[in-house]
Parts: structure tokens; C-alpha cells; sequence
């Protein structure tokens, strides 16, 4: 049966290094906070100013000035620093941010992601994944596989306003796990349970490469 979204996220968890400092997008990447490895330190940033945040708060912890950049409430810990959205988009422009996972809308054969906006819906902003895009070291994409049409999202070309080109490492579904190899191209790593290469491939529209150890 596909992943869910707790299970997406948990997957892409394990793509975190001791060490990392890490940027978590809207939407399903905010749950991977949820699923850090034991024995795994990893500082969170958020472009809105905040660097070391903290778990999601319960109901008696909840501070409606803590947020993070997708304005969800938020905790702090004891190592948290504060300072300006110029600070903080100058450490992930400056390379700094080891890891970013974010959500997607498209994602293209070619390493191309659009997760910004549709046309002709309201957007409250690009926020801040054209520069994670252009200035993390590494860019890991979470999203379902096909959309409400039953239409596949990992296309040979993106049809939305782009965030960025030739950027996305790897890609996470509910199907499965695709990585980029040398060539640039998406290999199929990983299968969802139950999911077959046959169900994938009928589902993609994007050209892939298929792991030895699936085929």
C-alpha cells in the first residue's frame, strides 16, 4: 500500500546527518521534525529568524509569537537563537543550510521543481524556496505522486511557475524513492509496500531509471 504522509516524512528523516542543519518546508516536511533518528543532532532553521527550534507545542505550551516560517506554533530550546529574516536568508544563501526538505506541487525529470503557485490562485508569496533551492547544499522534495485526478506530479516537464531548475537530489511519493545518479537522471531506489514497478511506472510521466535490486 502507498506511504502515507507521517510515512514520507519518516522516510525522509533518515536522510538527516548529525550535525545538519536543516530547513523543513510547509506542508508535509514540517513532520519530519517528528521523526529524528536516536542519536541524531540536527539544528532546524527557519527563514523567519530562528535557528534551533524546538518540537510542536501541546495545548498548555502554545505561544502565538513563536512561530516558524509557516506560521505554526512552535517551541524553543535552550540552545534557540533569534535574529533578523535578513540573517537568515544570508545563511542559506551563503550555503550554509545542510539539508532542505520541501513539498512540491511538480517536480520534473530533469531536477526541475515548481511548489510556489498555481495560476489564477491566491498566494500569499513565493517565501523563501527559490533561495533554498538555490543556496542549500542538498534538496530533498516530499509529495504524493499523483494529484486529486489521479494525474502523475513527477512529469518530463513542469507545467507551473518554477522555484528552480535542475535542483531537486531526491525525490520522496507515496510510491516510492527516486535519486538522482551520476547522469542527472531519477532512479527508482525504493518501493512503498505492495507497490509494484509496474504501478510506478504507470503512474509516472516522468522518464525513470529503475534500481537493479527492483527490477
Amino acid at each position: 500500500m502507498p506511504w502515507t504522509r507521517d510515512d514520507m516524512a519518516e522516510r525522509a528523516a533518515k536522510e538527516l546527518k548529525d550535525g545538519f542543519y536543516v530547513n523543513l518546508g510547509i506542508g508535509i516536511p514540517t513532520l519530519v521534525a517528528n521523526y529524528i533518528p536516536d542519536g541524531i543532532d540536527v539544528t532546524l532553521q527557519s527563514e523567519n529568524g530562528m535557528l534551533g527550534m524546538g518540537p510542536f507545542p501541546y495545548e498548555d505550551e502554545v505561544d502565538a509569537d513563536l512561530i516558524n516560517a509557516g506560521k505554526q506554533t512552535i517551541t524553543e530550546l535552550n540552545r534557540t537563537s533569534y535574529f533578523s529574516s535578513a540573517d537568515s536568508f544570508a545563511m542559506i544563501r551563503g550555503g550554509h543550510i545542510d539539508l532542505s526538505i520541501l513539498g512540491a506541487m511538480e517536480v520534473a525529470e530533469n531536477g526541475d521543481l515548481a511548489n510556489w503557485m498555481i495560476p489564477g490562485k491566491m498566494v500569499k508569496g513565493m517565501g523563501g524556496a527559490m533561495d533554498l533551492v538555490a543556496g542549500v547544499k542538498r534538496v530533498v522534495v516530499i509529495m504524493d505522486h499523483t494529484n486529486k485526478a489521479g494525474e502523475s506530479k513527477f512529469k518530463q516537464a513542469c507545467t507551473l511557475p518554477l522555484t528552480g531548475t535542475d535542483v531537486v537530489d531526491m525525490l520522496i511519493t507515496d510510491l516510492g524513492v527516486f535519486e538522482r545518479n551520476g547522469s542527472g537522471a531519477f532512479m527508482l531506489t525504493e518501493l512503498a509496500p505492495d507497490v509494484t514497478v509496474d504501478e510506478v511506472k504507470a503512474k509516472t510521466e516522468a522518464a525513470i531509471e529503475v534500481g537493479n535490486h527492483l527490477s
